[in-house]
């Protein structure tokens, strides 16, 4: 049953990846088009899912808004994991006094109130920031803060590789740094890296989730998740549309599919 659980989580996932892909042919409309005529419309043949108070269509919004949601926190999760990776490289194999000042500026990371930090950072940014821009520093920025975590696991990974007899070996054999990291180094280093792949993306999903209900996240008009359940925040209007809930059910299909498939289930399992 877990199996057969698990091979439905790779089809959503791989159906929500297409559609995410797909977004600007499969959409109707594009995501800014605006019907003036028709504000606030009900579920329709013409509108699938209705339209918002600017008479946007909500289906190609929700489309497009997939698209930035689900192809962008993948990429910040790689960030991340390339950044910790590099900080845990050189913290397990310098010199000692290298590897308490990343381990103290790892444990500052980790204790920094981030979503702080990015409230300071949007009150700083002018108000018609372009949505481009707002796009790759909300991911970018979430790439470049979650390196810590992973870090400090890849670096304690890294120092037991150090004490293992196949490493000293390799040295005394005269084997280069570079082909000892890649060839005999990242295999054991690659299911801990995946790991905390799968981690990341659900984590960064849920950030930008809650970044865009406060407004810091992705700019209008360019369509996220975060920003399209801005609109809960008028639980009256969803008597009027139910399909205003379709970006939070979206996103709980989301997670829950990622969910199942994190490898640390199957080895409680």
């Amino acid at each position: 049953m877990r199996r057969g659980f698990r091979r439905a989580a790779v089809c959503v996932l791989l159906l929500v990846g297409l559609s995410a892909l797909f977004a600007p042919s499969i959409a109707p409309y594009d995501y800014s088009r605006q019907f003036r005529e028709a504000p606030n419309a009900p579920a329709s043949r013409r509108f699938p899912m209705g339209t918002d108070d600017l008479g946007r269509d909500r289906f190609s919004r929700l489309l497009y808004a997939t698209r930035v949601s689900v192809m962008l926190a993948p990429a910040a999760a790689l960030v991340s994991i390339l950044l910790a990776l590099l900080i845990s490289a050189i913290a397990g194999t310098r010199k000692q006094w290298v590897d308490r000042v990343l381990s103290g500026f790892t444990t500052l990371c980790l204790s920094l109130p981030w979503i702080f930090l990015f409230i300071i950072l949007r009150a700083v940014l002018p108000l018609n920031t372009r949505p481009l821009a707002s796009v790759l520093i909300t991911f970018g920025l979430m790439g470049i803060a979650g390196w810590a975590w992973p870090a400090r696991i890849f670096t304690a990974s890294i120092r037991q590789m150090t004490q293992s007899g196949w490493l000293v070996q390799a040295r005394a054999s005269g084997i280069r740094p570079w082909r000892i990291a890649l060839v005999h180094g990242w295999p054991h280093l690659r299911a801990v890296a995946t790991a905390q792949f799968l981690v990341l993306v659900p984590a960064y999903i849920l950030s930008e989730a809650s970044l865009g209900l406060l407004g810091l996240g992705v700019a209008e008009p360019l369509p996220s998740w975060g920003n399209l359940l801005a609109e809960l925040q008028h639980p009256s209007r969803v008597h009027d549309n139910p399909w205003i809930l379709a970006p939070l059910a979206l996103l709980m299909l989301v997670m829950i599919s990622l969910e199942s498939l994190h490898p640390a289930r199957e080895v409680i399992a």
